[in-house]
């Protein structure tokens, strides 16, 4: 099976004021579409901060819309329609979006992989390491600019 990646490279830094990071809010709002569009969504960060950060946004982000999430751990049994973690997810998930430094070691277990390419010069890089990485494990990648 081959890996579909998909890389949002960010044209603008982060807006001040904003209750996180460009990146974060893009990933939210395409698990929101996913959901919708009735697919099972794990959201990997790096850092239980990091979780309750996307946890929070996806609370608020949008007033009139509902994304039914949760962090790993709770909610179901089997999780939310969208799971935001750091270890492995229980159960079958097939999108994987990526707000982690590392891709996954368990990446091979989505269908289709969503990354970002932050403005900042470490972000920028460690997203170049992953689109690499990808690129060994035979994944079919394409990148889609945004101006945030």
């Amino acid at each position: 099976m081959t890996i579909n990646a998909r890389f949002f490279v960010l044209k603008q830094d982060n807006e001040p004021g904003k209750p996180v990071p460009a990146h974060f809010d893009l990933a939210a709002r395409s698990a929101a579409k996913l959901y919708r569009a009735g697919q099972r969504v794990f959201i990997y960060v790096d850092s239980v901060e990091d979780a309750h950060a996307v946890d929070e946004h996806l609370w608020c982000f949008e007033a009139d819309s509902f994304v039914p999430h949760n962090l790993q751990g709770e909610g179901p049994k089997g999780g939310a329609p969208v799971e935001i973690g750091q270890m492995p997810p229980v159960g079958r998930r097939t999108i994987l979006i990526n707000l982690a430094q590392q891709l996954p070691d368990f990446v091979r277990r989505f269908d289709k992989i969503y990354d970002f390419v932050p403005v900042e010069s470490n972000a920028k890089h460690a997203a170049r390491q992953r689109f690499m990485q990808l690129r060994q494990l035979g994944a079919e990648i394409s990148t889609k600019e945004i101006d945030n």
